[in-house]
């Protein structure tokens, strides 16, 4: 089952940059670990895992703008 990685989290900001993967393709993941982050003029906001799996899909690159909701990757659950 694929499950959608969001961005849940900007820190209060209205707006973000996506500053880095944490994980690659492949790798596994717990539920509730830091899979990515985004930077905020004020701060970087870490992105958690929503389920425990593998990360399959990355739609996303450092210094794309993101906005609260986005789709930013999958997960495959375990």
């Amino acid at each position: 089952m694929s499950i959608n990685i969001e961005v849940n989290d900007l820190g209060g900001a209205e707006e973000a940059v996506f500053a880095a993967w944490l994980k690659e393709v492949g790798d596994e993941v717990a539920e509730g670990e830091a899979i990515a982050e985004v930077m905020t003029d004020k701060v970087n906001v870490e992105l958690f895992a929503p389920k425990a799996g593998t990360l399959a899909t990355r739609t996303i690159d450092e210094e794309d703008p993101v906005e609260l909701g986005q789709v930013i990757g999958t997960l495959t659950e375990a």
